[in-house]
């Protein structure tokens, strides 16, 4: 007898390897996905402005960054003693508006260099609201604590969110035809806006990505991250503390279905190969320095060398300073 609803992916016509160049965008699946693929020594760029939750931000964040028109001060706004950007995460912020401008430049910089060299980009879209300046029109990637007077609350349409995604993607495949977007909807639930409305605005997500599929079938994919986790794993012992975001178990889980999807058995293999290895790089010794634990060091740069010489495209650099 089976006690749950198992989620059917077939696998992709989309391989992911290490020799990938991949860019994560939007809300926390992407955070979450993008860890595991920096874990397991993947060439991936994530979320250079920080999560962003609403497709109109995602869309701004990546034409800023193939405009490559840098950030200035008068792109900051000042709240309660912090500088903050409206198209950044908090993550950017900072008292002194040189030391915000320097944090946004430095990943501004390299995520220009990555966009128009990458091969696919992850795109994870939170909710359909958005948060719109009233003094500007601009619309809030993060809206830093400001008093909600200062923003006018939209929920966008299907069309609205197809019609700017159209363009963009029209865009993005004219500078590399062969670009693929993986989209996925995030499984977090936006609690503050109601139970009805965040499913509403979950039900506009889907139907303009299903909408963007059919205008771009041989570009845009879909990834159920969304089903697994509300039909499939529905229990709430698959959630954190919170009863919103899903638990690191739930995590794991989601991370084996998308390897199982677009990792063939050999890129599994290296994967397998790394974690050993970088569990052994993890390893927290319990008297560092006696011989046993030189010898262990020893062993482990010497499976790295191995494992360098063996996939020539995974640098190991960082890991090697790490250990001497």
């Amino acid at each position: 007898m089976n006690f749950r609803t198992i989620i059917d992916i077939p696998v992709s016509d989309i391989r992911i390897d290490h020799s990938s160049r991949m860019m994560l965008f939007g809300s926390c699946f992407s955070e979450n996905i993008g860890r595991k693929l920096l874990q397991y020594k993947f060439q991936v760029d994530v979320n250079p402005f920080g999560i962003l939750y609403n497709p109109f931000s995602v869309s701004a964040a990546m034409q800023r960054l193939l405009s490559a028109i840098p950030f200035s001060e008068t792109d900051l706004v000042f709240n309660n003693g912090i500088y903050h950007s409206l198209m950044h995460h908090g993550q950017f912020s900072a008292p002194d508006k040189t030391v915000c401008l320097r944090n946004i430049s430095e990943r501004f910089e390299s995520a220009a260099a990555n966009i128009k060299q990458a091969d696919l980009f992850l795109i994870t879209f939170g909710s359909a609201y958005i948060y719109r300046w009233r003094d500007s029109g601009e619309i809030a990637g993060n809206c830093h604590k400001f008093p909600a007077r200062l923003f006018h609350r939209v929920r966008l349409s299907v069309e609205e969110v197809t019609e700017e995604w159209k363009k963009l993607i029209s865009v993005l495949t004219s500078i590399r035809p062969g670009i693929k977007l993986l989209f996925t909807v995030s499984p977090v639930r936006h609690w503050k806006e109601g139970a009805h409305e965040n499913q509403i605005s979950k039900s506009v997500l889907h139907l303009a990505i299903d909408n963007l599929q059919q205008l771009f079938p041989e570009n845009v994919c879909y990834f159920p991250a969304y089903e697994v986790m509300i039909d499939e794993l529905r229990d709430y012992r698959f959630y954190d503390e919170d009863m919103m975001h899903p638990s690191s178990f739930a995590v794991d889980y989601i991370w084996q279905l998308f390897s199982n999807t677009f990792f063939s058995a050999e890129t599994m293999h290296i994967n397998e190969e790394w974690e050993h290895i970088r569990k052994a790089i993890e390893h927290r010794p319990l008297y560092p320095g006696t011989e046993a634990h030189t010898a262990f060091v020893k062993d482990t740069l010497r499976k790295m060398e191995t494992f360098s010489r063996r996939y020539p495209e995974i640098s190991c650099d960082e890991e090697k300073c790490k250990l001497m």
